[in-house]
């Protein structure tokens, strides 16, 4: 990991198209902007984790619990 400091209102460049600025330094945080090409993705780390998450909780449901659930879902679809 590449660790760099930064005033506010200055900026690191990545791969010559990503430019990352500090726009506020608060007590426990950052505020930064990013100017990126569109076609980058740029997403919360936390956000990324949860969704890794969800993936793994959700190939470990139980081939019991999965007929369960289709069996309420075709009883009410016959209501």
């Amino acid at each position: 990991m590449l660790v760099i400091t930064r005033k506010t209102d200055e900026s690191i460049v990545v791969a010559d198209s990503i430019e990352i600025t500090v726009l506020e330094v608060s007590k426990d945080r950052v505020k930064i902007g990013i100017h990126a090409p569109k076609d980058v993705k740029i997403v919360r780390h936390e956000l990324i984790a949860a969704r890794d998450a969800n993936v793994e909780a959700s190939m470990t449901v139980s081939e019991n619990a999965l007929k369960a659930l289709l069996n309420i879902t075709e009883k009410k679809g016959n209501d």
